[in-house]
């Protein structure tokens, strides 16, 4: 169930749409989901459904998730039943899950599955110190469910239950939709509750089933920005922890480092404090990133220093490179082993080859740059005519003098030079020295 705005948020983003762990919430609870290997995953969208669509379908397949749209948010029962098309005519298990509860794991979910081999309903509950504000879980004197009650329509025999129910379900769908069908919105907010289901079922003689989380961070809502906040922190302390206990990462400064769930580190990796490592990054072994470095959806080789301030974006740097201080690496930028990139250095879609450097002060954009080649400092591949991106192509073991306009498209030839402060309009012919506004050849070539 993701229709719903969530007003406490404070937002006019929907709130399945906020980020934790760099995602948006739904897709950490559709990503669960998948894990049960479904034949179908729906999901229900209603406020932004556009947005919800495009945001699943970002990091999902087509082919795996549907949507049923809830035209008017009338509550959890009206959610479900927005996928009664779908659902009501087919003999399947149907699991409903909230889109704002982004930590239940797929343990809990076969769990649930497991439990429900002969029920219609099976609730999934949790205990809490505090329950205020929760429908609680009633049983009878034989442990059985009896009914859910509202925190407001508890008596105060049953405020003091300590166990809630977490809005997670397991249904026989046909039977799950036929109660439906007898649900009403008689209630303050003229809502359908989904709550009411396992109470109809049961009142006709079939079965419920309870299963107790032992986890409440499992089923923990998401509904104002100090919970989102507070999940953040959990989720990081639990990713930095397992690096550093399993990988054998070391934090300079655990608490001040972000790392994505998804990234993955290699032994004996040190990490400086003010760190960030974004989605699925992948670092090697032995490298050191220094403080108030960048890195989102990256691979970095193994024996790699990024020095400080650095920001790396869909990039790949190979083994045994020199990254920094304060360069900047995007639009699938790769350095090749044993390559540098100094300070106030950018690369755009370039390729620069192995043992080359670029050390100070330049701009390499949609360029190749072969092996052993140096990049003199204040270089600028000029990339962009006005209407058009435009190819620079660099060879191996050539000399670009500091200050060089390279205007694209052009080609330096293997073993060419240029003179600090040309502007080079034409091609470049291996061995070739060129200078000067705009740069010509000298009369030999390089030896």
């Amino acid at each position: 169930m993701a229709a719903g705005l969530g007003t406490r948020m404070k937002s006019n983003l929907a709130k399945v749409l906020h980020q934790l762990d760099g995602r948006p919430l739904v897709n950490h609870v559709v990503e669960t989901a998948m894990k049960l290997s479904p034949r179908e995953v729906c999901v229900v969208v209603g406020h932004q459904a556009d947005d919800v669509k495009g945001a699943v379908l970002n990091e999902f397949d087509a082919a795996k998730v549907t949507f049923a749209i809830q035209e008017k948010q009338l509550g959890t029962g009206d959610a479900v039943n927005a996928a009664r098309s779908q659902f009501e005519n087919s003999d399947s298990t149907l699991i409903v899950l909230s889109g704002d509860v982004p930590m239940i794991t797929s343990d809990t979910l076969f769990a649930l599955v497991k439990a429900h081999s002969d029920a219609a309903c099976t609730v999934l509950s949790v205990k809490l110190k505090d329950p205020t504000g929760y429908g609680r879980v009633v049983r009878d004197e034989n442990s059985s469910f009896a009914s859910i009650v509202e925190q407001k329509d508890a008596s105060d025999e049953e405020k003091q239950i300590d166990e809630i129910n977490s809005g997670i379900y397991c249904f026989d769908s046909k039977k799950l939709y036929a109660a439906l069908a007898q649900v009403k919105n008689d209630n303050a907010q003229g809502e359908y509750y989904l709550t009411d289901v396992p109470r109809i079922l049961r009142e006709q003689g079939d079965k419920v089933a309870i299963v107790l989380c032992d986890n409440r961070r499992e089923v923990e809502g998401v509904n104002d920005r100090r919970q989102l906040a507070a999940m953040e922190k959990v989720i990081r302390k639990r990713t930095i922890e397992r690096l550093m206990l399993d990988s054998g990462v070391t934090f300079i400064d655990p608490k001040s480092v972000y790392v994505s769930s998804r990234a993955q580190i290699g032994r004996d990796t040190v990490i400086y404090p003010n760190v960030t490592i974004e989605g699925n990054s992948v670092i090697g072994e032995n490298c050191v990133i220094r403080a108030g470095t960048r890195i989102k959806e990256s691979k970095v080789g193994k024996r790699v220093e990024i020095r400080d301030n650095c920001l790396i974006r869909d990039s790949e740097i190979g083994d045994e490179c020199t990254v920094g201080p304060m360069a900047h690496l995007r639009g699938n930028a790769v350095m090749a082993d044993t390559s540098k990139v100094g300070n106030f250095v950018e690369l755009k879609k370039t390729n620069l080859g192995k043992n080359s450097k670029a050390n100070h002060l330049t701009y390499l954009g949609d360029a190749t740059i072969g092996e052993n080649s140096n990049i003199g400092a204040g270089t600028i591949t000029c990339n962009f005519d006005g209407v058009n991106k435009h190819e620079t192509h660099i060879g191996d073991n050539v000399k670009i003098g500091s200050d060089t306009m390279l205007v694209a498209p052009i080609t330096v030839g293997d073993g060419a030079a240029t003179g600090a402060g040309s502007v080079v309009t034409k091609d470049v012919e291996p061995g070739e020295m060129v200078f000067g506004v705009p740069a010509k050849a000298k009369a030999s070539k390089v030896d």
